[in-house]
């Protein structure tokens, strides 16, 4: 059985190794069919872009090795002798501006030194060519030893393919993977015109007045076309995630899934993949995400009894989620509501979007979560306004725990406040401690998802309590401690006072909040949780019911 290629994106590395592949070689036909001097993919971030600039990379590029066995017995190869003419007949300049994300311009240009000079000593053929001029030959030596002004690197690319251009009689094809994420991480760190400034320099020269250039390809989250970044560039292609041309090669469509899951033995799953990482939709196609497929097919076979997990939430540069979340206006804040319980909103999105807008009104946010992946359309209305939703159960968990970091970034800012709180429960006022988490409640975005089970809900009004009782430093907070005859919600030990808290949360459907607290309670000593407590020499145990229905709870005290 192939072994299923997690973080493996080199085409090469794939086909060699007998990794499992899903076939996406038809991209080149549609590429090479299109005429298109330049063309940028748009699509979310993990969704194959790198893979298959490899792919294009290992099928175009001129090599001593004859790469034909790569593409043995795939799509490409049964299109015919019209494409596969095109193999190894060009020199490719292909890079990944995945890896510049450093806090300073100066840092990243750093980043961006390294990644050209790896490109150019990747091509040191041209210290062979005999004709170099000495010129040439220093600014080439120069780049490879990643010296030399910022100025010889704004038009490395253009050189590099002069270069090429010149030594082979052919010319040049350039792949640019990841274009934006240095625009990105200027934004995030405040040096956004600066790198603006460099990568439209880069651009201008490699993709807009270059002679030596065959044809361009692009990847990225967004099309920066107002920053400049491709001022006057007639010969650019966009496809979006709106567009229906080339929507199926980025991401595993329904039928690739199904597949996957059939080759691993995997079929059982197949709702659960589709609840937790389908829904996306990129023109008329409906897709998954390959990260999450790969990644959920490896951990099955590894342990069928293994969980979904969400494996977008460290991996995806979810920053801009969190900021999202951490400024967001009360109607916003009401939007969030809307779309975890399950409905739709209604926003215009537009697909020309720059990171700088973003400060400028606060709704281009709702483009930036559609275009990196974040949310999706259910239906597409008029004058560029979507039907917008959460895409599965995935991202909602990762909604749900950027929640969590933004609420506890409120409760430090409201820190006397927080200490009033929880001291309500340490002191045994059960009617103040319900006044203010409902004040709380009120101020935070809550969670009305009606498409989970109640456990979930209160695993949410759970993790919110842990987050406040968490700011008291001299309080032992434990969550789903063994305790007594199960596992107790919360215990927490006040060592200095001798005092032992238990509580147990319930989520009361239909606002039946008092009968909530009762069962609580009740579980509370049918399973004996303060027996921990008692143990650790706790001589004064408080028991606490809470039930919570959408913003509102209700706190309950066991009678002693």
């Amino acid at each position: 059985m192939k072994a299923i290629p997690i973080g493996v994106e080199n085409f090469k590395d794939i086909i060699t190794s007998n990794y499992y592949y899903t076939d996406k070689t038809l991209l080149i036909r549609d590429l090479l069919d299109s005429g298109a001097k330049v063309s940028l993919f748009t699509r979310p971030r993990r969704f194959g872009k790198t893979l298959n600039m490899s792919m294009l990379r290992y099928f175009f590029e001129k090599t001593d090795e004859d790469n034909i066995y790569l593409f043995n017995g795939l799509k490409i190869a049964d299109a015919g002798e019209k494409y596969m003419a095109y193999m190894g007949q060009y020199p490719v300049i292909s890079i990944s501006l995945k890896g510049v994300h450093q806090s300073t311009f100066e840092e990243s240009i750093k980043d961006f030194r390294r990644i050209i000079s790896t490109e150019f000593r990747r091509h040191k053929e041209v210290l062979k060519y005999t004709e170099l001029f000495d010129s040439d030959r220093e600014d080439f030596l120069n780049i490879c030893n990643k010296r030399g002004e910022n100025d010889i690197y704004r038009s490395s690319l253009k050189f590099l393919s002069d270069l090429l251009y010149e030594i082979h009689q052919k010319k040049v094809i350039i792949l640019i993977d990841e274009y934006d994420v240095p625009l990105q991480n200027a934004w995030l760190n405040g040096f956004y015109d600066k790198m603006v400034d460099f990568i439209r320099s880069l651009f201008d020269a490699a993709l807009k007045t270059n002679d030596s250039l065959e044809f361009g390809v692009l990847t990225g989250c967004l099309r920066i076309s107002k920053e400049s970044i491709f001022t006057g560039m007639n010969n650019l292609k966009v496809y979006s995630i709106s567009d229906v041309a080339f929507s199926d090669y980025f991401g595993f469509t329904e039928a690739e899934v199904q597949q996957m899951l059939k080759t691993y033995g995997l079929e059982q799953y197949r709702d659960i993949v589709k609840q937790w990482y389908d829904g996306y939709h990129f023109g008329k196609t409906e897709m998954y995400c390959p990260w999450d497929i790969t990644n959920y097919c490896f951990d099955m076979l590894q342990n069928p009894d293994a969980q979904p997990k969400a494996y977008w939430l460290n991996t995806s540069g979810n920053d801009i989620i969190k900021q999202f979340i951490s400024s967001a206006t009360a109607t916003v804040k009401d939007d969030i509501e809307q779309l975890m319980s399950g409905e739709p909103v209604r926003k215009i999105i537009s697909q020309e979007l720059t990171y700088r807008e973003l400060n400028d009104n606060y709704e281009n946010l709702w483009s930036m979560l559609y275009m990196t992946g974040y949310l999706t359309h259910s239906a597409v209305l008029e004058d560029d306004e979507l039907e917008l939703i959460i895409p599965n159960l995935e991202i909602r968990k990762i909604f749900r725990t950027q929640i969590y970091a933004w609420f506890s970034a409120y409760v430090a800012q409201e820190r006397v406040d927080l200490t009033q709180f929880c001291m309500t429960f340490r002191n045994g006022d059960a009617e103040n401690a319900q006044e203010l988490f409902n004040q709380y409640l009120g101020k935070v975005i809550s969670i009305r998802d009606t498409n989970v089970e109640i456990a979930k809900k209160e695993n949410f009004y759970h993790g919110i309590l842990l987050g406040l009782f968490s700011h008291m430093d001299d309080w032992i907070v434990k969550s789903n401690l063994e305790s007594g005859d199960g596992y107790s919600d919360i215990l927490i030990r006040i060592p200095a006072d001798e005092i032992g808290i238990v509580i147990e949360v319930k989520y009361g459907e239909d606002e039946k909040t008092e009968q909530g607290c009762k069962e609580a309670l009740k579980q509370i000593e049918d399973r004996n949780y303060q027996q921990y407590l008692i143990d650790k020499g706790m001589t004064t145990i408080l028991k606490y019911g809470v039930a919570c229905y959408k913003k509102k709870c209700r706190i309950m005290k066991a009678e002693n």
